[in-house]
């Protein structure tokens, strides 16, 4: 293609609201263009290396047995309402109804499109598995989209989705499925971490992220110096500070618990200055409203008249509010993801401070286990291997001293609520944990029956029965991916696209497009289109720096500059753009060579 037929209108000065590297060179390089505040159109350019990482997505999807659909983006709302997600998801879901009144959903994700047409197409196990994946534009009505792609309203995803009959079945997929993103991500020159993470909204059991770290990170990673421990900050865990046997046989030589006068005192840090103590000597207890629980909550202190119901028709019941005490160590926090996967709920966040009275009998500040029997207590690991401690006693200006669990108070469940962070302890082999800033490009999901349940999805098994299958979801953010490969391949003059996303393989720059300067930079274009190549020509009458700057700010790979002293001594300029200097090459030997190079970047890309 000629520059002077392209379409590529770059900018020198930097976009006022454009604060990450790839939103700024997006901009700058004409890739995008801002139409309404989450909302980007690509341009040619851009486009050009959208469709190459959509390309590399598509050869690794189908390399592993994913057959391509395409849904619609616009989803009768009747499904969702079904899944019981069109009520749960919130206000990120964008609804809006037709001339008849009827309800539907522009699409934010695709578990009940492809559920839906699975469960009318099948009949038998003998269709499963069935892995089907589409690579389509979704919406979320995102209440602060920023840092442009990487986080707009309007995006593109490739979303798939497995169909199995047992769980050795969803395994073998979850696992080809996660080794192809290694090779998707690997093609496109990124590098990323695979985490453990939390399932969200998604539900279902199994997750993991692939992570690329970044300064504007959305999320935290915890890794570990000594091993390949990785783990979003939402699921990871950690090492045990001590041991439990150790504790129980120290709560055998701890007094009897005591009241004290604790005048206002009413955080940690107040109670640790009072005392002179650190603050893992303390029980924290803290009350959680807790919303949309499917856990049974039957046998739970406080529980038993609250009524179960469904938020729509054909979801699982669910109790809709239930409130519940936390309690944990004093120098730790509770991860409320952690805690409301554990109690299977949409969402658990702090009580209000009045609903804390109500529920306790004492002032916000005064909490504690003992006595609190009309609450479902939940305490993290770390209580459970405390003894000697203080916490509150449930009355104004009052805390307990020696208390021990097991001996002074019971809990309703003990599991792993806490905010892992560094300097905590490797659970795999003992070493130091430390934490990264990271955003997600995909994650993988094992579902299980969570939607082929809610929404009646069976087959026949071979002896004739009634079953449901089990489901694995796989999700990669294409324009997330885009835009990570600017933030981990750029300098201060631009982008430094891998060969494998590049825009175009090589731009030739001919100083001055005329005469036999022109006939040989037309020739090696031609011959380099020939060869398969995407080449980029400078025809235009700009000076050489300006053509030199617009090289280097697109990141076109391979440069190769043709003047008239060059064709005097047959020979060319070629430069990679992470190069700093140019060489010389024999120009009737150009394609040889500049194919040979991208070939090699190429391979060293996909192994």
């Amino acid at each position: 293609m000629n520059y002077s037929h392209a379409f590529i209108p770059t900018l020198r000065e930097v976009p006022a609201d454009a604060v990450i590297v790839s939103h700024r060179l997006m901009f700058r390089a004409g890739l995008i263009r801002k139409l309404a505040n989450g909302l980007f159109a690509y341009l040619p350019l851009g486009l050009r290396s959208f469709r190459k990482v959509e390309k590399i997505v598509r050869e690794e999807m189908d390399a592993v047995g994913a057959l391509e659909m395409k849904p619609t983006v616009i989803v009768p709302g009747e499904l969702w309402k079904e899944s019981g997600r069109w009520d749960l998801f919130g206000e990120s879901l964008l609804r809006l109804k037709n001339r008849l009144e009827n309800d539907f959903v522009v699409s934010p994700t695709a578990e009940e499109a492809f559920t839906a047409i699975v469960r009318d197409e099948l009949s038998s196990y003998r269709q499963l598995p069935l892995t089907l994946y589409q690579i389509n534009t979704k919406f979320r009505d995102e209440i602060r989209p920023r840092y442009g792609v990487m986080r707009s309203r309007e995006f593109v995803m490739k979303d798939a989705y497995s169909y199995h009959t047992d769980e050795a079945s969803l395994d073998e997929t979850y696992q080809a499925i996660g080794h192809a993103y290694r090779r998707i991500f690997k093609r496109c020159g990124l590098t990323v971490i695979p985490v453990k993470a939390d399932s969200g909204a998604m539900g279902g059991s199994g997750s993991e992220e692939f992570m690329v770290e970044s300064e504007i990170g959305d999320n935290t990673l915890i890794l570990c110096r000594s091993c390949d421990y990785a783990a979003n900050a939402e699921k990871a865990s950690c090492a045990a500070d001590y041991a439990l046997s150790e504790s129980m046989e120290a709560a055998a030589d701890t007094p009897p618990y005591e009241k004290i006068d604790t005048p206002d005192l009413r955080t940690i840090d107040e109670l640790c200055a009072s005392f002179k103590i650190q603050p893992n000597k303390f029980m924290k207890t803290l009350i959680y409203r807790a919303v949309n629980i499917e856990l049974d909550l039957s046998s739970a202190p406080g529980c038993a008249a609250l009524k179960r119901s469904k938020p729509s028709k054909d979801a699982p019941l669910v109790y809709p509010e239930a409130f519940f005490a936390a309690v944990i160590r004093g120098d730790l926090d509770v991860n409320e993801v952690k805690l409301a996967a554990v109690l299977k709920a949409s969402e658990a966040v702090l009580a209000c401070d009045a609903d804390v009275v109500r529920l306790t009998n004492a002032p916000v500040g005064f909490a504690g286990p003992i006595g609190l029997t009309d609450l479902p207590v939940i305490i993290d690991k770390s209580v459970s291997a405390m003894n000697d401690a203080i916490t509150g006693a449930l009355e104004k200006d009052t805390h307990f001293n020696h208390v021990a669990y097991g001996r002074d108070f019971t809990s309703w469940m003990i599991e792993d609520i806490r905010t892992v962070k560094s300097g905590d302890r490797c659970p795999l082999c003992g070493g130091e944990l430390y934490t990264k800033t990271g955003n997600e490009l995909g994650h993988i999901f094992k579902l299980g029956g969570k939607y082929t349940s809610s929404m009646n999805v069976t087959y026949l098994d071979e002896n004739g029965k009634n079953q449901k299958p089990i489901m694995g979801c796989y999700g990669i953010g294409i324009d997330r991916a885009l835009a990570s490969v600017i933030e981990e391949h750029h300098d201060d003059a631009g982008i430094i696209w891998p060969a494998s996303v590049a825009p175009f393989h090589i731009i030739i720059i001919p100083i001055k497009y005329s005469g036999e300067v022109k006939r040989r930079a037309d020739q090696l274009a031609n011959e380099l289109t020939k060869a398969g190549f995407d080449v980029l020509l400078d025809d235009r009458d700009e000076r050489p720096g300006v053509k030199f700057n617009d090289a280097d700010l697109t990141g076109i790979p391979w440069r190769v500059i043709i003047g008239e002293k060059g064709i005097a001594n047959k020979k060319a300029e070629i430069k990679h753009r992470r190069e700093k200097e140019n060489r010389m090459i024999d120009l009737n030997k150009a394609v040889v060579e500049i194919v040979q190079n991208i070939h090699d970047e190429l391979n060293q890309l996909k192994k």
